[in-house]
């Protein structure tokens, strides 16, 4: 891993795709124990996996991981919790939101 340089590898990985009434999930397990860090992406090649309804369809398929450079990993680190934090909506107030055309009594 440079400090500005990207490095790529390929991988066998397993797709698993389930598309029942209590389970709507896609994942993908690196059969060779590679482990993905922040700022790494993963390309899964082949045709889109598709699960009929009810059922579990399970592929073999192959994967390249391109490695994040030194830079783009810290970048990532460091502003990850921030941009996670734009996906949480708090409120601690006790007061309700009006919705439109409503009226506070």
């Amino acid at each position: 891993m440079g400090l500005f340089t990207r490095t790529t590898e390929t991988a066998p990985c397993t797709v698993e795709i389930v598309h029942k009434f209590e389970e709507l999930s896609a994942h993908v397990r690196l059969d060779n124990g590679a482990v993905i860090h922040p700022g790494d992406s993963v390309l899964v090649h082949g045709a889109p996996v598709m699960a009929p309804w009810g059922e579990t369809v399970v592929e073999q398929r192959t994967a390249t991981i391109t490695r994040a450079s030194a830079i783009e990993r810290a970048w990532t680190r460091l502003t990850g919790d921030l941009e996670f934090m734009e996906l949480c909506e708090f409120s601690f107030s006790e007061e309700a939101t009006l919705r439109h055309g409503e009226a506070r009594a």
